[in-house]
């Protein structure tokens, strides 16, 4: 139904912006706390930071630092912490055993948290390449990236986290199949209740690359990852994917990169109505940053509106480097 509206004076439309309380009353989207997700990068060690040039305000943190940014994260009510392990080079190899090592970065990191932070939910990130000597999210053969194989070193990996207790599990490879095969493995397993957050949409994106120098990739990829992740052409594609993770099991999806791709997070919201999650990944974090820092931008307003955007665009949360220094600012803190 068309909306009508009066002629002017009878409609003044800036009588609702007229305060701060009128403001309020008729906003369409809020952003709170809850809706963030603090991804996080795990480092080997004890009281260990490392800054991340590419990404300034971000460092790796050994897994007891990790504790303590777990429960800041709690205490502002942020609703869930997402690991990222920085591997080192040497745990690095083709058959990537390190992933499903029971007792890895990620899942040293889980069961910490979980025994210090209970009520904060733990997510992590189901891909080879954190542990794969050529830098892919699957195993290469012959210059190929090859999928059912991939998948069954996956479901490995996923057994691993949901047995160290992870709340969430974040397929990030884009290996066809693999929501379906991890799913029955944590049935059979007995982990009915660990949650599925599928990386659905995620695009063969330039904006990813400070995250590579986050978790020490950067230089090792031969190649790209155009064979699997999704072209930056295409719309329709990510509805198919959407629709076939969801058919496999997963609970929720995300759409990744988040900021270039809203339209994309719409229509996923709009045709499925299913929890919905876009990832305001390394690049999106990194331009913003950089141009507060030049004083292009004014940093916390730019930052709040980008939040908003997902919001508006139909998320349901956000991945997002930003998440605590978000969360104190909407706290007044």
């Amino acid at each position: 139904m068309p909306t009508i509206v009066a002629p002017f004076p009878t409609a003044r439309l800036r009588r609702l912006k007229k305060s701060p309380a009128l403001r309020a009353l008729v906003r369409e989207n809020t952003l709170s706390p809850a809706d963030f997700i603090w991804p996080v990068f795990v480092v080997a060690g004890e009281n260990t930071r490392q800054p991340i040039e590419s990404m300034p305000g971000v460092e790796r943190l050994s897994v007891d630092l990790i504790v303590e940014a777990a429960r800041e994260a709690a205490d502002l009510g942020i609703s869930a912490i997402c690991l990222f392990p920085y591997t080192d080079a040497s745990l690095k190899t083709e058959d990537c055993a390190e992933a499903w090592n029971p007792d890895n970065l990620t899942n040293r990191a889980i069961r910490a948290i979980k025994a210090a932070v209970p009520e904060i939910a733990v997510m992590t990130d189901i891909a080879l390449d954190p542990y794969n000597i050529n830098g892919h999210d699957g195993y290469v053969v012959d210059g190929e990236i090859v999928n059912d194989t991939t998948v069954e070193a996956l479901v490995k990996m996923a057994l691993a986290q949901a047995d160290a207790g992870a709340d969430i599990l974040g397929p990030s490879d884009m290996m066809d199949g693999r929501i379906g095969a991890i799913r029955v493995a944590l049935e059979a397993a007995g982990h009915q209740n660990v949650t599925i957050l599928s990386y659905a949409a995620k695009y063969a994106s330039a904006f990813y690359g400070p995250f590579r120098d986050a978790v020490g990739a950067s230089g090792a990829l031969k190649g790209d990852k155009n064979t699997y992740q999704m072209d930056p052409a295409n719309s329709d594609e990510a509805l198919r994917l959407v629709a076939r993770d969801l058919a496999e099991g997963a609970d929720m999806v995300m759409v990744k990169p988040g900021m270039v791709y809203l339209d994309i997070c719409h229509r996923v919201k709009s045709e499925f109505g299913v929890p919905t999650f876009a990832y305001q990944v390394s690049g999106e974090y990194a331009m913003q940053m950089a141009a507060s820092q030049n004083g292009w931008i004014d940093g916390d307003k730019a930052m709040i509106e980008s939040l908003m955007a997902f919001k508006r665009a139909g998320c349901d949360g956000i991945l997002t480097y930003f998440a605590p220094r978000a969360a104190r600012l909407l706290a007044g803190r």
